[in-house]
């Protein structure tokens, strides 16, 4: 009995105790500095500053970041107006030369013209449709097929239409090709082709032109002039093969592949052959040569432009996230920045084979059966493994 009272004592004691620290604490909560009830304002910021850089790419970038978040909207006063380009207002259709780029690039004078060019038109986006097919999609493709081309290549076009991208019916799925394409500029030596391509044009209805400089660096432009095509007259494909015109594509391995995807796997499809840890070339003998003074960084993962399959509910959201990317030189990595800016990144696939396979497999025509893509290819080779692959007899058991 004693020790039962002992324990109830205790027990007591103890409750006084914490109960006196509750109060105390409540008491004094707030004394000494005044702040009782004032929110506690954190003394950094918690959005920071990108680090300032040389590189022209860079600092046009993280102007549209800032113009983009509005968490950063006010950390810079310094800000520029918002691009033309972004302005739905501005009419860009006569795309005028940005000179003070001359002065914002701190070697310009010395760069390559191509570069200087591909500066000087940096801002403009929007061009002139010469050539529109706007019905091409009336029956609401399965595959859209969009190759890459230049005026001069009508062989490359004509082997494509006779071989893997004839369109129509295909493994009883709706297929529809499209070649694009900008002008062939007399200042890049080009002959007048012009009477030659209004009849390609009326022969065979599958051909989009721009009125832009059809260069290597304007890639880029061909490509966020087709994604606007694409949400406004190809909307409903549900999936697009977008690459070049020297490829060999197997379409009856696509359309078997796209067929078995299962629905969460299609909805944001983007594969090809896929380059990571990548950056740019400062050898100037390179082809894909980029100078410091316009990039600094390293590129994100992305699918070689010689071809890659992506869906087509994917495709406006890469259309929106190219509106916060400064354009790049260089098509595929622009591609890959887009798709970053997502948060998504490509995915590899081994059958895209955009650096070819070994050349003891070119005239084997198994090796191709088991195959997406492979390039390059010649608009003969492409006839005839098209032949191959689609002969009864064919067995690569």
């Amino acid at each position: 009995m004693q020790r039962h009272r002992r324990k109830v004592k205790v027990m007591v004691m103890m409750t006084m105790v914490f109960i006196f620290i509750v109060v105390e604490v409540s008491r004094n909560a707030g004394k000494g500095d005044g702040n009782k009830n004032k929110l506690l304002i954190p003394s950094k910021r918690f959005w920071a500053k990108d680090v300032p850089s040389d590189a022209y790419w860079n600092r046009q970038q993280q102007q549209l970041n800032y113009i983009n978040n509005r968490n950063l909207e006010n950390l810079n006063s310094t800000i520029e107006k918002i691009p033309d380009w972004l302005n739905d207002t501005v009419s860009l259709d006569t795309c005028e030369p940005d000179f003070r780029v001359t002065t914002q690039v701190k070697d310009y004078s010395s760069l390559p013209d191509r570069f200087k060019d591909f500066l000087l038109y940096m801002r403009c986006r929007s061009y002139p449709i010469v050539v529109d097919q706007p019905n091409i999609c009336k029956d609401q493709p399965f595959l859209l097929l969009a190759i890459k081309s230049l005026v001069p290549h009508f062989d490359r076009r004509q082997a494509i239409r006779e071989s893997w991208g004839k369109a129509g019916r295909l493994a009883n799925k709706t297929v529809v090709t499209v070649f694009l394409l900008g002008n062939a500029a007399t200042e890049d030596h080009f002959p007048d082709l012009s009477q030659m391509l209004q009849l390609e044009c009326s022969m065979h209805g599958d051909i989009i032109q721009w009125d832009y400089r059809d260069t290597f660096f304007n890639l880029t432009i061909k490509e966020v002039l087709f994604l606007e095509w694409l949400t406004t007259r190809c909307s409903e494909a549900s999936y697009v093969f977008k690459g070049d015109d020297d490829v060999f594509v197997n379409t009856i391995r696509i359309i078997d592949f796209l067929s078995n995807l299962s629905h969460a796997k299609a909805k944001e499809l983007f594969v090809g052959d896929v380059i990571t840890n990548a950056g740019p070339h400062r050898d100037k003998k390179v082809k894909y040569f980029i100078p410091e003074s316009v990039f600094v960084g390293a590129y994100p993962a992305y699918a070689g432009g010689g071809g890659y399959l992506f869906s087509g509910q994917l495709a406006k959201k890469i259309y929106n996230a190219s509106r916060q990317v400064a354009l790049y030189p260089i098509d595929d990595v622009y591609t890959g920045m887009c798709l970053m800016k997502l948060g998504l990144a490509p995915e590899k696939h081994k059958g895209f084979r955009t650096f070819d396979i070994e050349e003891k497999y070119h005239n084997n025509a198994c090796a191709y059966n088991s195959l997406m893509l492979v390039h390059p290819r010649s608009p003969q080779h492409m006839i005839k493994i098209w032949a191959w692959l689609n002969d009864p007899a064919l067995n690569c058991q």
